[in-house]
């Protein structure tokens, strides 16, 4: 394909490029002009799209430069290798091309055992080697990767004690990797339990269990404050990286921290920065409640990371740490929470709860680390967008006197840890009397009192989306892998930009000017067509990154199809139509060129008519009065609003639309050729294909001319043996292996004794009785005779019915082999 500097494919294991070197040489294409997306998009027998509520059937490996796409259709996995080329480049610095090719054909992967319900989410872990499967029943399926051949290994996460499917009633809210193992995988299901599993260690019993228990001070329970809807691991700010972030529906955010999974690694230089803060301003603190919170903290970093307790090992020797598992034994972790809102001293109003300005339900949720602040952004189901800011620094916190429940090994080792989590009515009360505007930097001791950190405002965002755009579907945030004041949102209508100007802790790139600038918003793909938005999320969607600098979103629709979105400056977007119910003449049109919208209405309409009011005193004006020149000019001003600009856009409309159309018809054209050809190409293999049946009907002739001729073989129409005669078989094999050995023993015993009966001599009998004579020994009785008599006659009996039983023996036998 074209030529430009591109970038190396990544490097393959042995074994998967000895199965390439096989296959067909590789083909560079554009993305959304694969032929796994074109083929898809002719499919006239598709299946219906994934659920519209948190869907996403792509992943996205920027390690190995790897696209994954789960196929509703076909229920298999599509694997994607892309490269960049530099966009330096003349011959890929058109707009109308994509920036990222594909290889093709794709890698079509397949589950070794069938997937429980409709896939509706993938993600990959950290290393890109296992890919979660997340279906409409909640089952939950690891994917390993890294295995050879086509046939993936898959393993149920779960079982049936633990996360049976809504069978039970129990559904899975959301499941994500945790950012810092490649091993751990945190689930929150519908019965308020936070899950933690070791997919290393145990598949079926959770590593760490969290009962989470939230309780609103001053109010009443209800079921909207005791509904989780998502969850989302923190960043990189001191404790931010030990801490779940937990949305209820009410839209109330709790913490839970520390939380770490077994066994994972954390750097050296990370832990003592965290280490060294608890030591300096907890330890030394005069409130003994802070150094009674600083010692538990202290406890766990030394009893997780016992490195840090051996004051002989320096910082250079050691890189990362490795977290040994340990629980308190008289401590659960604290649910801390709400997080308020900072307030002024001013406002009297006591709604200090976080859904005190939108309206509807809590539906999503989304954490980001930028610098030194933690913002976090709630999607309400009424299209609002409300982003706040963490205002102070996250500390853990237990609940002293409610031991946990621990699993361990025959050897005493930790293996598992179940805890209730439970939010603490006073410390939630001394929070709301401390977290205003003049006081929050004025307590004596700020940290470690295991107060929740307030929530700073940053501002609303409303999308302005109809009601009837927010039925039946969700909103979705993804963040930007680039700049992380950029996330996107998906709805009903499209895909959103929102861009974050201010931040309160963190030096931004934007002008001074800007300083007091809200969030904005930047609509980048549009599904609204004509009166009506689309009922439905795009069920694919992907943030890239590319080597370049330059942001990419791959969007997949519901009908199958690929679009490729260049995100660039603020200044710089385009807003590209789509239409989700009639399919796209071509793929090779991206966003960023205004060829592919179709005139708009308000040109079609006209140019806005403006009333001229009617004065008298125009013809008594002079024209170099000044009077008649402001007269002039502003009729001059008007004429050229209404007139000339309206003319300025329908040339360049036009001109754009030209080019539009003469594309459409150059690509019907090259389908028209491509379609003729394929037709000559049926015509040439008509007569070949006529052979093959010709040849087909022949073999099946000769098929049933054999099967005929086996009919006609003895022992065809034999029926099986009945049970009497299979009983009757197996009690002749053991006389034939058993009863037969002792009879013959037996006769040759007595043919043994007959010959020697038979040897013996007259004389010998004459001297042996002369002998019995002179010694006065009696002879043998006539009873003993009888006996002997008797015993002779019952073995020639039996050797008769031995030999009746020979008879039958050879006789089944040779029938036997008659039949075989």
């Amino acid at each position: 394909m074209g030529g430009g500097n591109l970038l190396p494919p990544p490097l393959l294991s042995p074994s998967s490029s000895s199965s390439s070197s096989k296959k067909k040489a590789i083909e560079w294409v554009p993305l959304q002009n694969h032929p796994l997306f074109t083929a898809s998009a002719t499919t006239t027998t598709a299946s219906p799209p994934p659920p519209s509520y948190g869907g996403n059937l792509a992943a996205w490996d920027p390690s190995s430069s790897r696209l994954y796409l789960w196929d509703p259709r076909s229920l298999r996995l599509h694997r994607l290798l892309l490269r960049f080329p530099d966009p330096a480049d003349s011959s890929s610095s058109s707009t109308t091309t994509s920036s990222i090719e594909a290889s093709s054909p794709s890698d079509i992967l397949a589950p070794d055992a069938p997937i429980r319900g409709p896939v509706r989410h993938v993600s990959l872990n950290r290393d890109g080697s296992s890919l979660l499967l997340l279906s409409d029943a909640d089952a939950l399926t690891v994917v390993h990767l890294h295995g050879a051949g086509n046939t993936l290994r898959t393993s149920p996460v779960g079982g049936t004690e633990t996360l049976s499917g809504r069978a039970s009633g129990l559904r899975v809210l959301q499941a994500s990797w945790h950012p810092f193992s490649e091993k751990h995988l945190g689930v929150l299901s519908s019965d308020s339990v936070f899950r933690l599993y070791d997919l290393t260690s145990d598949l079926e019993q959770p590593e760490q269990e969290f009962y989470l228990q939230p309780v609103e001070s001053g109010s009443s329970l209800n079921a909207g404050s005791i509904c989780p809807v998502a969850f989302s691991f923190g960043g990189q700010h001191l404790w931010d990286r030990f801490s779940i972030f937990v949305l209820f529906s009410d839209g109330s955010i709790y913490i839970l921290c520390p939380v770490i999974p077994f066994g994972s690694f954390c750097s050296w230089a990370y832990v003592m920065e965290i280490y060294e803060d608890v030591s300096t301003f907890g330890l030394k603190s005069s409130n003994p409640k802070v150094v009674s919170n600083s010692s538990l903290a202290i406890n766990w970093l030394e009893s997780t990371f016992p490195e840090l307790a051996d004051q002989s090992i320096q910082g250079g020797n050691k890189v990362v740490l490795r977290a040994h598992p340990y629980a308190p034994l008289d401590a659960s972790l604290s649910l801390k929470g709400p997080l308020l809102k900072v307030r002024n001293v001013e406002d009297n109003d006591d709604s200090t709860a976080c859904s005190a300005d939108c309206e509807g339900k809590a539906v999503s949720f989304l954490y980001s680390s930028i610098g030194k602040d933690s913002i976090l952004v709630i999607a309400w189901s009424s299209g609002q967008l409300q982003i706040d800011a963490l205002a102070d620094e996250i500390q853990p916190c237990w609940s002293m006197g409610s031991p946990p429940r621990l699993r361990v090994d025959p050897y005493g080792g930790l293996k598992g840890v179940a805890m209730i989590c439970e939010s603490n009515l006073e410390e939630l009360s001394a929070t709301k009397l401390t977290h205003t505007l003049q006081n929050i930097n004025n307590i004596a001791d700020p940290v470690w009192l295991g107060h929740p950190p307030p929530l700073l405002r940053l501002g609303i965002v409303d999308l302005a989306l109809p009601r009837y755009a927010l039925d039946n579907c969700m909103l979705a945030l993804f963040p930007d892998l680039l700049e992380p004041h950029k996330f996107y949102c998906l709805h009903g209508g499209g895909i959103d930009l929102i861009n974050l100007h201010v931040l309160p802790f963190s030096d931004m790139v934007d002008e001074p000017e800007n300083i007091e600038k809200a969030p904005s918003v930047s609509p980048i793909l549009s599904t609204y067509h004509g009166e009506s938005f689309s009922t439905s999320l795009l069920p694919g969607f992907v943030a890239i990154a590319d080597p370049y600098g330059h942001s990419q979103v791959v969007a997949i629709t519901p009908s199958y199809e690929c679009l490729v979105l260049e995100v660039r400056g603020q200044d710089e977007l385009d807003l590209f139509h789509y239409d989700m119910n009639v399919k796209s003449v071509s793929h090779t049109e991206i966003a960023g060129s205004p060829g592919i919208e179709t005139i708009s209405k308000e040109l079609l309409s006209g140019p806005k008519t403006s009333i001229v009011p009617l004065s008298t005193t125009l013809r008594g004006l002079a024209g170099d009065s000044i009077e008649g020149r402001s007269t002039l000019h502003h009729y001059m001003k008007m004429f050229r609003e209404n007139y000339v600009e309206y003319a300025h856009k329908v040339y360049i409309e036009l001109k754009h639309h030209t080019n539009y159309q003469k594309m459409v018809l150059e690509d019907q054209n090259k389908r028209l050729g491509d379609t003729k050809q394929l037709l000559l190409n049926i015509e040439a293999k008509e007569s070949v294909i006529k052979d093959r049946i010709d040849r087909a009907f022949k073999v099946y002739e000769l098929l049933e001319q054999r099967m005929q001729n086996f009919k006609t073989l003895r022992g065809a129409n034999r029926k099986p043996l009945s049970r009497a005669e299979l009983d009757f078989k197996a009690q002749l094999e053991r006389f034939a292996h058993v009863e037969l050995d002792a009879l013959h023993s037996s006769i040759d015993a007595l043919n043994a004794r007959l010959r020697r009966c038979s040897q013996s001599s007259p004389t010998n009998t004459s001297n042996i009785s002369r002998q019995a004579t002179g010694r006065r020994k009696q002879l043998v009785s006539e009873s003993q005779m009888l006996q002997v008599r008797s015993s002779l006659e019952m073995l020639s009996i039996i050797n008769n019915e031995n030999t009746k039983k020979l008879k039958l023996i050879e006789k089944e036998l040779e029938s036997q082999e008659d039949i075989n």
